[in-house]
């Protein structure tokens, strides 16, 4: 608490001392005046001889000694008023640099600051309130409406709402499930929910999160070293200007201005805030930065390696197609699977119930059901037997028709995994479900190559067929598959001693790769494991695109460090050249280079960034956030389109005229709206917003394409429907797979448009 008040106390002191010597110098007292100047010099040279003989017992360079020399000179040669002004100038320079890291620091504080520090925990006779470090795995806490969840676990109440901005940055509350896991840090802003402890609050997620934003409240970036060095030229050669001026002139006066010029403030003030700035800036964007060293470290980085599982996909299963067998709704299909699913915790499971939720179908509960480990589950659904697992749980030992060969095949040649289902003992569909890559992760490669650099390697534990099928919808440069954590470190090593490199991982097997690298990145938004605490940079959101913003600011705060280092010490030679020929005396060279420091900290604090913050521009946010929840809602509709654009020739004809007929009453009214409202409404908006002649000009004629094509089928409906030879079901089905493959292109299109206008 004494150093936290150490420089507004030396300011204080230095302002008082100044101001008796001026009423006492106004008062014809210039003996009290030269008292109260000299008192005020001393106490900075002493609390600057206490700072030097400490950090030289730490062998570190002092580089306040132009500072402690000049005040000494001044009070040797009786300028008391030079004394006492040179301590009130390097007193300001220390206050404003203490409010510059203050306020550097806010969002790591914050970070810090908000970490809960009592728990309810729920026993037999009630609930008690207890610290949060003796809450215990596999004991209940209560978390009440508005509370921080105090440690990780898993949701027993039925469901809850959460606010998890300050883990994953996603500003909408998240509704989570029973059995669900829950990351401590985040604000219940719903019900109170019951949570079973899974670690305790050293182990847990947010913990982590404030071990490592302490880590680099408390850093001393490499740089500042680097300005040690500096200091080590810069000091003897004051020495000798001050030498060669006072010989030249014979006046020892201008020793003393030249010192007092000389003072290495901008050393002292330019790279520590500018290093923490860029370490508080990337805070704010949920981007968790160990230390100094490592955000010098990141602005060199000219290679990255990127693990597959978790960081190039999103590390969760996620359901592709609904393969019918026959005739059928797939999302009928779909109903029943997840609705079995939600008795079970397995990945997949999961996959499948988040699939059928994020379609809005009703789910029920289902009965007797029985789950074998590695095959699948069966049980009772709205009174029908479903099976779901691997093909031999849900057919046995059938012999595989053309069907199910088919299907095998098209997992092999997609890298997919697949999930059977079977009703009423009858092989119905196949839910073909994969990691799919990240959909920010293919521009992102794009950002990175554009930042210089050189070389992208994807590092795999998969076998090749599968990775390879990841690096090239992704755009990777170099691909190394089927690795184990050693063969990964290996190549990290050797990366290392090409050029700077960077890894990502998520893993706990990517952890020695990421101590290994010149600078680790963690995908810790699931929570700090082995290998956030491996890495230096944490990205807190779960996006990879963090990375490019990450590096940025990292290049960014180390421009501006030695931007302020080379005109901080330009200007001060050129004050101490002007100073030697005899032009600017000890007291307007203070002055003078008080100046130079608020310059310096003005500059330094640049690297915090805008100040109106990093977030979205606020013209088109509601639109974005509007575009994106419809394309949520228009999932279940692409799915009819492409289950009808695979199998509508294979349909009886009647069943084919029913369904055709309904899917263009569902085009006309769900998706021919909401593109012809985005082209009236948001596109003229974002035309604005991007900038250009016409920058939509490409996705506008996407447009009218898939107006042309629904007008076209409706045509072809109507003519089907009269039993005439013409069309065929074949041709039907070649139009209808041109609108599934041109809506999917064209969502993915402006889904990455959206993505980049939400970075800006």
């Amino acid at each position: 608490m004494a150093l936290r008040w150490l420089n507004p106390g030396l300011l204080l002191a230095c302002v008082l001392a100044l101001a008796a010597g001026g009423m006492a110098y106004a008062v014809q007292r210039p003996a009290w005046a030269a008292v109260a100047w000299a008192a005020g010099g001393t106490i900075m040279a002493l609390v600057l001889a206490v700072e030097m003989a400490r950090r030289l017992a730490k062998g570190q360079t002092g580089i306040d000694l132009i500072a402690l020399l000049s005040i000494a000179a001044a009070l040797a040669l009786e300028q008391m008023l030079v004394a006492a002004v040179l301590a009130l100038m390097l007193a300001t320079g220390r206050a404003l640099e203490s409010f510059s890291l203050h306020h550097a620091e806010r969002e790591l504080r914050a970070l810090i600051d908000r970490a809960p520090q009592h728990a309810w925990v729920r026993e037999q006779d009630g609930l008690r309130e207890v610290a949060v470090d003796q809450v215990q795995p596999a004991q209940t806490v209560l978390v009440r409406l508005g509370e921080i969840v105090p440690v990780d676990g898993r949701l027993q109440s039925a469901h809850a709402t959460l606010d998890e901005a300050a883990l994953t940055g996603e500003s909408l509350p998240v509704t989570r499930h029973a059995g669900e896991r829950v990351a401590s840090g985040v604000v219940n802003v719903g019900a109170p929910l019951l949570l079973l402890a899974t670690h305790t609050a050293a182990q847990s997620t947010y913990a982590g999160i404030v071990r490592l934003a302490e880590a680099a409240r408390q850093s001393r970036a490499p740089f500042v070293r680097l300005a040690d060095r500096y200091a080590l030229a810069f000091i003897p050669l004051t020495v000798l200007l001050a030498a060669f001026a006072w010989w030249a002139s014979g006046d020892v006066q201008r020793v003393l201005a030249v010192l007092v010029v000389a003072t290495p403030c901008p050393l002292i003030l330019a790279v520590p805030i500018a290093i923490l700035s860029g370490i508080s800036r990337a805070a704010r964007r949920n981007i968790l930065v160990r230390d100094g060293e490592v955000l010098e470290a990141l602005a060199g980085v000219r290679q990255v390696f990127l693990d597959k599982t978790g960081t190039l996909t999103s590390g969760q299963a996620r359901l592709q197609s609904i393969e019918l067998k026959g005739e059928g709704m797939p999302l009928q299909v779909l109903q029943w699977a997840a609705s079995l699913a939600q008795a079970s915790t397995h990945p997949i499971a999961q996959a499948v119930v988040h699939a059928a939720r994020s379609r809005d179908l009703a789910l029920t509960a289902p009965e007797q059901v029985e789950e074998s480990p590695g095959q699948g589950l069966a049980g009772q659904v709205q009174g029908r037997a479903v099976r779901l697992g691997t093909l031999a749980y849900v057919q046995g030992a059938e012999d595989h028709d053309r069907w199910v060969q088919a299907r095998l095949r098209q997992l092999d040649y997609l890298a997919s995994s697949g999930s059977f289902v079977a009703i009423d003992g009858e092989l119905k569909a196949m839910l073909r479900l994969a990691d799919d890559v990240r959909q920010e992760t293919p521009q992102t490669l794009r950002l990175l190559r554009s930042r210089g650099i050189d070389k992208i390697v994807m590092l795999t534990g998969d076998r090749a067929q599968t990775a390879e099928t990841i690096a090239l919808r992704a755009g990777i440069d170099e691909l190394r598959s089927g690795l184990s954590p050693e063969d990964k470190t290996r190549l990290v090593r050797e990366g290392c001693r090409e050029r700077p490199t960077l890894m990502v991982g998520d893993g706990i097997n990517d952890a020695p790769a990421l101590a290994a690298a010149d600078v680790g990145v963690a995908m810790g938004a699931a929570g700090v494991t082995a290998s956030a605490q491996a890495a230096g940079v944490v990205l807190l959101v779960d996006r990879l695109g963090r990375l490019v913003e990450a590096l940025d600011i990292a290049r960014n705060a180390v421009h501006i460090a030695r931007q302020g280092v080379w005109v901080g010490m330009s200007l001060s030679m050129l004050a101490m050249l002007i100073a030697a020929a005899g032009y600017l005396p000890a007291v307007m060279g203070a002055v003078l280079q008080e100046g130079i420091d608020l310059l310096i900290i003005l500059n330094a604090l640049r690297a915090l960034g805008p100040w109106g913050g990093d977030g979205r521009n606020g013209l088109a946010s509601g639109d974005l956030d509007r575009l994106q929840d419809e394309h949520r809602q228009l999932q279940s509709l692409l799915t009819d389109l492409s289950q009808m654009a695979r199998d509508f020739s294979s349909r009886p004809v009647l069943q084919a005229r029913t369904d055709l007929a309904a899917l263009i009453a569902a085009l006309h009214d769900v998706l021919e709206r909401h593109e012809r409202d985005d082209e009236r409404r948001l596109y003229p908006l974002l035309s604005r917003y991007i900038g250009g002649e016409d920058p939509l000009a490409a996705m506008s004629h996407t447009h009218r394409e898939i107006f042309r094509l629904i007008h076209l089928l409706a045509r072809m409906s109507g003519d089907f429907a009269q039993a005439a030879a013409t069309p065929s079901a074949e041709e039907i089905q070649h139009q209808l797979i041109r609108l599934d493959t041109l809506v999917k292109l064209h969502f993915e299109q402006e889904d990455a448009l959206y993505r980049h206008l939400d970075r800006r």
